[in-house]
């Protein structure tokens, strides 16, 4: 592997560091719904956001909300010197994919038949530390 190569590898190991990935995946929601409440979020602080879920009368609120924690848990472990409350951690990106399809036939008038396509999302949140509050 070349220098270049390696100091390139290096500089993105370090930029990670910094990162929370949290994955949600075959989540029983159309991404079109989920999105709705995924775009509230994007940009905003994690205490922020987590009040925006709890408060969101939507379905997916629920299930984001889990998602969210279950990052702040992911950004925790990777940062075991510093402590949530005193860093100020921001919801860098949130991405929300179509998931696979459950393809159903209702029945239609004059014997015909309707497909019925269940859809479902996979998400997926990444966590960014700001900069320490002092």
């Amino acid at each position: 592997m070349g220098i270049r190569k390696r100091n390139k590898a290096n500089i993105l190991k370090e930029q990670k560091k910094k990162l929370a990935i949290a994955k949600l995946r075959n989540c029983p929601i159309s991404p079109r719904k989920m999105r709705l409440v995924a775009d509230l979020l994007r940009g905003k602080e994690v205490g922020h956001a987590l009040n925006i879920l709890k408060f969101n009368p939507r379905h997916a609120s629920k299930f984001l909300e889990k998602l969210l924690i279950s990052a702040m848990s992911n950004w925790q472990s990777k940062n075991e010197d510093k402590s949530i409350e005193n860093t100020n951690i921001i919801v860098n990106e949130i991405k929300v994919d179509g998931g696979r399809m459950l393809k159903r036939l209702r029945p239609a008038p004059q014997g015909r038949a309707h497909r019925i396509r269940k859809r479902s999302n996979h998400v997926t949140v990444v966590l960014k530390s700001n900069n320490e509050i002092n």
